[in-house]
């Protein structure tokens, strides 16, 4: 019968705990981005473009490298920290929601199947049918 409790009461604590799972779900996808800044170096590479536009080359190229590695670290270890703690509700410690990027590179939607899903249909300028053999037909030609 304690046991019975000790369990009920448990999972109790862990639904008020994770009340509000829109903000713990936010959090934890911010801090998965955060955690892979190393891979998309935007923080190196934004820090070394506006040292360079703002000091010269010379300073672009040592004291932004430096600020871009600290700045990539400091994402890294917030991304990590809000990974742990996502199911505690908080405010950021640190406002890093989106990634970075340099001014002269704007990313967008990847070009792919998943992407572009009308190519097929010919609404983009693809092969009307081009699942069937022998469909030579295209729109923009």
């Amino acid at each position: 019968m304690c046991k019975d409790w000790i369990t009920l009461s448990l999972l109790a604590g862990l639904a008020v705990s994770l009340t509000g799972c829109v903000e713990a779900e936010r959090k934890l996808g911010r801090g998965f981005n955060n955690m892979t800044e190393f891979t998309r170096l935007g923080e190196l590479s934004r820090s070394v473009e506006q040292h360079t536009l703002s000091y010269g080359p010379a300073v672009g190229r040592t004291r932004g490298f430096v600020n871009g590695i600290n700045r990539s670290i400091g994402r890294t270890m917030v991304g990590a920290f809000e990974v742990v703690t996502f199911p505690i509700p908080s405010q950021p410690c640190f406002h890093m929601d989106d990634p970075v990027y340099p001014d002269s590179y704007k990313p967008g939607v990847g070009d792919g199947p998943l992407m572009n899903t009308d190519h097929s249909l010919s609404f983009s300028g693809g092969e009307t049918g081009s699942v069937f053999p022998g469909s030579r037909f295209k729109v923009f030609e």
